[in-house]
């Protein structure tokens, strides 16, 4: 009898543990119920939102997040919010996949997702622009420009439509120009160099007025795609064996969002040096009580006694800037020194002809008298003997 008790009561424990177990393990892969009335829109030109309702039949203990990921399971986010917004190019389609949970936990099974996309862009790919690059101008302009496409008719005409958020609509480029085969427009935009522009991007279309290209989009990030304009250089001296260069910043910057770099050329040895400059300061009494603005650089080891000259170009740095490609034109070159004395050089250019034409002259008087000097003539044998024997002969007959 103690034996089949035994095994009465292994029984029993086994079958409490496996029920325990289950009952504790049925919360955390319990389903949550899909989002419902999943949709899209686009608003300005290129910011997308998606929103959705809350699910049906979830638990009252279950406090909603939403687990949401654009395609290739790309930006993944768990937030409360029952909508998600994204500025992306529409140049193809985007979808976003969104689900429900009752955690932050990425780990616990969400529901089944439901997936929404946005509309193909319409028309032919081979008709969309190409190399549609933009370029903020001294934080004053912006220059669109593209090439067009494969499959369009060279009489087409572009209109370029752009949109940023200190804009209270969307607004047309109207000033479409041509250099060769690209196209271009360019644009006021001032509105945002005071405020925190890094937070703000400008979106860009390029279409026809006939709707018979494809649309082709940009979203072009106001920390990139920079340019300054040129600095203008304001002064020259030597001190100490060392030159010093001062010049002026474009306007919109600070000295301290910008790199330079500073050409020196030498006429005497034609050397090309190109010195980078990260910071530039210079402490030297000449420069007390100069205009505000202005930088000062020093060149080590120019020689003073000839004549150099200098040219000064700069770029936005990455302390302010994401972008550190786009270098500013030259400035106007500035020289300093003396070069060497062009007297000797002209006189020598001036007396060469002179020379010359003189040798000419003496050697065609002297042409012939030169002739049998370089060339004697060579004596005639029978003239000889004739001249030999025939005095001869006469003195025989007298």
């Amino acid at each position: 009898m103690e034996r089949p008790a035994r095994l009465c009561g292994l029984w029993a424990l086994l079958l409490c543990a496996g029920g325990g177990g289950g009952g504790g393990g049925a919360a955390p892969t319990e389903t949550q119920p899909p989002v419902t009335n999943l949709s899209v829109s686009v608003e300005n030109l290129c910011t997308v939102i998606w929103t959705w309702d809350p699910p049906e039949g979830t638990s009252p203990n279950c406090t909603l997040r939403y687990f949401s990921h654009f395609d290739n399971k790309q930006d993944k986010k768990i937030a409360p919010e029952t909508h998600r917004s994204k500025e992306v190019p529409l140049n193809e389609r985007i979808c976003l996949q969104v689900g429900s949970q009752c955690s932050t936990n990425e780990s616990d099974n969400p529901s089944i997702l439901v997936e929404k996309c946005t509309p193909p862009p319409e028309g032919d790919p081979e008709s969309a622009v190409t190399e549609l690059q933009c370029v903020w101008h001294n934080l004053s302009y912006m220059k669109c420009t593209w090439l067009p496409g494969r499959n369009t008719s060279p009489d087409t005409n572009y209109t370029l439509y752009y949109w940023h958020s200190s804009l209270g609509k969307i607004l047309q480029c109207e000033n479409i120009y041509r250099e060769g085969q690209h196209i271009g427009c360019s644009f006021a935009l001032t509105n945002l160099k005071d405020s925190s522009f890094e937070q703000h991007s400008v979106q860009i279309v390029v279409k026809d007025n006939a709707g018979k290209i494809r649309p082709s989009f940009n979203i072009v990030p106001l920390t990139s795609h920079v340019k300054p304009d040129p600095p203008h250089i304001k002064r020259l001296f030597f001190q100490n064996g060392n030159l010093y260069v001062q010049w002026k910043n474009p306007q919109n910057f600070y000295s301290r969002c910008l790199s330079y770099q500073v050409e020196v050329n030498n006429s005497q040895t034609e050397t090309h040096d190109i010195f980078y400059v990260e910071e530039a300061k210079c402490q030297n009494s000449e420069f007390e009580g100069n205009l505000e603005g202005t930088i000062c650089f020093m060149v080590p080891g120019i020689l003073p006694d000839t004549l150099n000259t200098v040219r000064i170009r700069v770029r936005t740095n990455k302390l302010c800037y994401e972008d550190d490609r786009l270098w500013s034109n030259w400035s106007q070159a500035m020289s300093i020194g003396e070069n060497a004395d062009p007297t000797f050089y002209i006189t020598m250019l001036l007396a060469t002809p002179v020379i010359v034409a003189g040798a000419i002259i003496v050697l065609l008087l002297y042409l012939k008298r030169l002739k049998i000097i370089i060339f004697p003539p060579i004596p005639d044998p029978g003239k000889i003997f004739k001249e030999m024997f025939g005095d001869q002969n006469d003195d025989s007959l007298v």
